[in-house]
């Protein structure tokens, strides 16, 4: 056995991507105690630069040991009870995520769909909150699968005038999309480090608003015994889960820090780096240099002569679909990319499998020589899958994108 010596590689897929080099060096740093000054300031640093980063002045902003899906089971088993109706809209794979997780619950799940590369109105969103009076309507923000972003600005306002909360997945958006947690009456969001945040899988940030904060104290009572369930009925089932449950992490990184788990010390430094070098950036900044990129992109893909899939007005800035053309393999263009040139490109899930690639352009891979070093290897392969192309159209068309967007983003 030798020291591991992973290959190089430029991860332009859906995520994960290449982690800022700064993030890396922030995980080499030295080990402390869990209870050590310096280790339980660095909670509290971390804390204040990803309110920064959520848009919030939520006092529970915190992490969740584990990649990205911990974040998103935590929230909802924390929120969720037996026998509580939730609302799940479905744009994509993760949505049936969400409502599965919900259903592991005990929850009583409604979906309503659309079909894939759309998104949803929120007036159907309404109509379906209307008729399913949820306790929780639960939705992705940016869905990978489809690379469709849902608008969310209305939905906070639906659900709250139903008495709902509204917890929202932003694993493959925040940092790289606009998102603003208490302008849009978000109760609950939680994303990973992997894609537009710059870092590595195993952290997810949450935020919650004081109603979820109080929804998960209620039943922390219960479990307690310093109340009854009829006391606070319905809400008063126990949280099934002791790692994920939100009411223990919250002391945890509370002023008390009463002690639930040993925290993932070089996650921790990682996430803090994540958010200080968006924070140094400026969010609005970091959202404009993915709008930026991402145009480049979207203009290369579409120079080689590629189909974009579904609805580029919804499209996510930071990853774009492009339909495979006809009688080239996707799966070996895929391969030959990684082979040849090192760089990895994504297909997609159920229907969308072998029918579209996926690019990314996010978190440290959202520059120009990344962009452009994707689009040149990719017309190589198609080249030489049969794919006619005008030798250098990709990487013309992104030229041309970025001086039309020269005063849009770094």
């Amino acid at each position: 056995m030798t020291q591991i010596h992973p290959p190089a590689r430029l991860l332009m897929g859906p995520g994960p991507i290449d982690a800022d080099p700064r993030v890396l060096r922030a995980m080499a740093a030295p080990l402390v105690g869990q209870f050590d000054p310096f280790m339980t300031d660095t909670m509290t640093e971390a804390m204040g630069l990803w309110r920064t980063v959520w848009d919030t002045a939520n006092e529970q902003t915190f992490l969740v040991d584990g990649t990205a899906r911990a974040g998103i089971e935590a929230a909802l088993v924390s929120l969720l009870e037996p026998g509580d109706r939730v609302l799940v809209p479905v744009f994509g794979r993760f949505g049936h995520l969400l409502a599965e997780i919900c259903g592991r619950a005990g929850a009583e799940v409604h979906t309503i769909e659309t079909e894939w590369g759309t998104v949803f109105d929120p007036g159907q969103v309404e109509d379906a909150v209307r008729r399913v009076r949820p306790r929780v309507v639960a939705v992705v923000h940016g869905d990978t699968s489809t690379t469709m972003a849902q608008p969310l600005a209305e939905l906070g306002r639906i659900a709250h005038e139903h008495d709902a909360l509204l917890y929202v997945d932003a694993t493959a958006t925040l940092g790289g999309n606009a998102f603003h947690t208490d302008e849009w009456g978000i109760d609950a969001a939680t994303a990973g480090l992997q894609k537009c945040l710059g870092g590595p899988s195993g952290s997810a940030p949450v935020t919650l608003s004081p109603a979820a904060v109080a929804a998960i104290d209620r039943r922390k009572q219960v479990e307690a015994g310093l109340r009854t369930a009829d006391d606070v009925a319905p809400r008063g089932a126990p949280i099934v889960s002791n790692y994920l449950d939100l009411a223990q992490i919250m002391e945890y990184w509370g002023p008390r820090r009463l002690n639930h788990h040993t925290e993932a010390t070089s996650m921790l430094y990682a996430a803090r780096e994540c958010a200080r070098l968006l924070t140094a950036e400026g969010v609005g900044t970091a959202v404009a240099r993915h709008v930026r990129h991402g145009a480049a992109m979207l203009a290369g893909v579409r120079g080689l002569g590629l189909e974009v899939y579904g609805d580029v007005g919804h499209k996510m800035h930071n990853v774009v679909a492009v339909r495979i053309p006809d009688r080239v393999d996707g799966d070996a263009v895929r391969g030959a990319l990684l082979e040849d040139f090192g760089i990895e490109i994504g297909t997609s899930f159920g229907p969308l499998h072998g029918v579209v690639w996926r690019i990314g352009t996010m978190g440290f891979n959202a520059r120009r020589d990344a962009v452009l070093t994707t689009l040149a290897a990719l017309e190589h392969e198609l080249r030489r899958a049969g794919h006619p192309t005008e030798p250098g159209s990709g990487v013309s068309a992104a030229l041309a994108s970025y001086e039309a967007n020269r005063d849009v983003g770094p």
